[in-house]
């Protein structure tokens, strides 16, 4: 069996990008997002340290990036905003005007996307920016696959009727 460091150094690997991108999108911050991701981190590691068997890393991860997240807003008293102008979702190896077309598209969503509530904004990050599948997320937050299907449609809906509005 792979020792702690090992297993954490794993963990890591696979979920810094996604985890730095998720907090970004919901602080808007460059300097906030490194910070709480390393908090994050390193509440991973010290449940490690302590030997805690945690069953689903990437829900343990969201889990205590999103209870961040919250902590953060509560001390600052400030309104939750969503920007995703640095985050690198649109892949630099796609032809010129398939690029534009998104982004294009991406301004639109942008928009529109810090209007809708909090579990809207994750799913939408979640399935599609992260590229996390339903089931994924199903697990993640502790839902029936079944509800996350409903709720992605109703954030997609609510997402699209924003920007039909705007």
């Amino acid at each position: 069996m792979e020792n702690p460091k090992q297993i954490f150094s794993q963990i890591y690997d696979n979920h810094i990008d996604k985890i730095y991108r998720f907090i970004f999108l919901k602080v808007n911050s460059q300097e906030v997002a490194q910070d709480l991701c390393s908090e994050t981190f390193l509440r991973v590691w010290k449940c490690f340290k302590d030997n805690k068997n945690i069953d689903n890393p990437n829900a343990f991860l969201y889990q205590i990036a999103r209870n961040l997240i919250t902590d953060y807003y509560r001390e600052k008293g400030r309104t939750q905003t969503v920007s995703i102008d640095y985050a690198p979702i649109i892949d630099p190896n796609q032809d010129l005007e398939k690029k534009t077309f998104q982004d294009s598209d991406l301004e639109m969503v942008k928009a529109n996307l810090a209007d809708l509530k909090q579990d809207y904004q994750e799913m939408i990050i979640w399935h599609y920016i992260d590229d996390f599948s339903v089931p994924e997320i199903a697990k993640m937050i502790d839902k029936k696959e079944g509800t996350v299907r409903v709720n992605l449609h109703r954030a997609l809906k609510a997402l699209k009727n924003k920007i039909e509005e705007s």
